[in-house]
């Protein structure tokens, strides 16, 4: 029996072998990679922005709800980081972002108030 599996694997190599590889590339287009192409229906805006009027940026968020938030997020890296009551670890990046918020807004922080949900 081992005489005929040898046989056959000498068989399966010579029709490998006698295959031809093909060396055909794709060709490179001239372009650099970021690059787009222009087009004669785009339109170059006139440099102002239509609809609201904006002053200055403000912030959403406080320096002290960042802090609240990379703490949050550090412990959670970690593995320590655990919910209110239950006090189970925390698994989900976004429940440790929102543990991290509502620390911020208890202390008194600047930060958004919550979406109020549709019930």
């Amino acid at each position: 029996m081992a005489a005929k599996r040898k046989s056959r694997k000498k068989a399966s190599r010579r029709k490998g072998s006698s295959r031809k590889k093909s060396s055909s590339r794709k060709k490179s287009s001239s372009r650099k990679k970021g690059s787009r192409k222009k087009s004669a229906s785009r339109k170059k805006s006139s440099g102002k922005r239509k609809g609201r009027k904006r002053k200055g940026s403000k912030r959403k968020y406080g320096k002290k709800s960042q802090k609240k938030v990379k703490r949050a997020m550090h412990e959670y890296k970690r593995g320590e980081l655990k919910s209110g009551r239950s006090g189970k670890r925390v698994k989900s990046r976004k429940q440790a972002i929102a543990i991290g918020l509502s620390e911020a807004r208890r202390e008194g922080a600047k930060v958004p108030n919550r979406k109020k949900s549709s019930s």
